[in-house]
């Protein structure tokens, strides 16, 4: 299946801002706004590939309501034909750039907020997210029937954060005592409401989350079928405990969690080009990675960390065709499922599909055992 990625408003006149986000970024960070559209033209060109989204955020473009308007309107068109059994993924995060919800509401509503902010943005994302399921799912929803945001000392990496926030709140709300949790007024405020169309072909979806909090992965799971994105970076024992937590929580109507249903975010530098030996090819290959990665961090974080840097070619694969191939076979399980990253700043595109090429017409014949 195909992954689109998704991203919104310009990373370049974001630059100007008080406070940028990759401001060393050499250029925009994606140029697809709109998924479905992208979706649809997939789809009609295609007769066998499925397509996701990886990942949309459900913060920009109109917020929940919106987002989960819109996976109704294009499943309804998608499953006209009966025989049609091709899948829509929806990855759905929190966006990974918090400048491209801003301009929608996402802001810190007064100084106590702002004090939260670093977590209570990510509980407007669990907000959000229970509002576009139970809407996916049909239901007839109000914002007096979605979960109210709570915050506690749980939620913060150290008592210091967590009692600036008690200390603002006792003072912004005239409080008596210390609280022992902090409420917060819903984010999205609307009487019943349900989308339009009701009944389109739920079979053909499939939802993924973009977020390793573990109580959102099991908040979402007691509403729909909810797998979930893992980065290729993120340490083995989280990864285990994922699966084993979710083989207790994932949703009853989705099935038995199996590990292919958490896509592993694999970066893949391969050469395979004409005209070079194997060693050759190997040691082009990784003169990429580390070009790529290189300026991949410093986009980033505008310095160059070498064990940074490091740690992400650890996690990526990179070589010829074998190399490649027993990297795959020696990091991840038999069943795991993985999600290809070809193209890190690499913008010969035919370069790039014949990277793609290989991996499908060579490596992957490796990894299944048909050589």
């Amino acid at each position: 299946m195909g992954w689109v990625a998704q991203a919104h408003l310009s990373t370049e006149i974001q630059k100007q801002n008080k406070n940028p986000v990759v401001p060393y970024y050499p250029g925009e960070v994606g140029l697809c706004t709109d998924f479905f559209q992208v979706a649809r033209e997939m789809f009609a060109r295609t007769k066998k590939i499925e397509v996701g989204s990886a990942v949309m955020s459900i913060l920009a473009s109109g917020g929940p309501i919106a987002q989960a308007e819109r996976v109704g309107a294009f499943l309804a068109l998608h499953g006209l034909n009966p025989e049609e059994k091709r899948k829509l993924h929806i990855g759905f995060s929190a966006g990974r750039f918090e400048f491209m919800a801003r301009p929608y509401g996402i802001i810190p509503r007064d100084e106590l907020e702002e004090e939260a902010w670093p977590v209570l943005r990510g509980q407007i994302f669990s907000e959000a997210s229970e509002i576009f399921l139970r809407l996916v799912k049909g239901d007839v929803i109000s914002s007096e029937m979605i979960s109210p945001t709570v915050l506690d000392s749980s939620y913060f990496r150290t008592q210091e954060e967590w009692q600036k926030v008690r200390d603002t709140a006792i003072r912004i709300r005239n409080l008596k005592n210390v609280p022992e949790v902090v409420e917060f007024e819903n984010r999205y405020n609307f009487e019943e409401i349900r989308t339009i169309p009701k009944e389109w072909r739920r079979d053909l979806l499939n939802l993924v989350l973009g977020s390793h909090d573990k109580k959102l992965q099991n908040k979402v799971n007691e509403i729909l079928p909810v797998q979930v994105f893992n980065l290729s970076i993120t340490p083995p024992e989280v990864i285990e405990e994922t699966h084993k937590r979710l083989e207790k929580n994932y949703h009853s109507d989705g099935g038995t969690w199996k590990r292919n249903m958490m896509p592993r975010t694999v970066m893949i530098f391969v050469n395979d080009e004409e005209g070079l030996s194997s060693v050759e090819r190997s040691q082009a290959a990784k003169e990429e990675a580390k070009s790529a990665l290189s300026t991949y961090w410093n986009a980033l974080d505008g310095t160059i960390d070498p064990s940074k840097l490091e740690r992400a070619a650890d996690n990526a694969v990179i070589g010829n065709i074998d190399e490649v191939a027993n990297q795959i076979i020696e990091r991840f399980h038999p069943e795991d499922r993985i999600m290809c990253w070809f193209d890190f700043f690499n913008h010969d595109n035919e370069r790039v599909k014949r990277n793609m090429s290989a991996f499908m017409n060579k490596i992957s014949k490796i990894i299944n055992g048909d050589k």
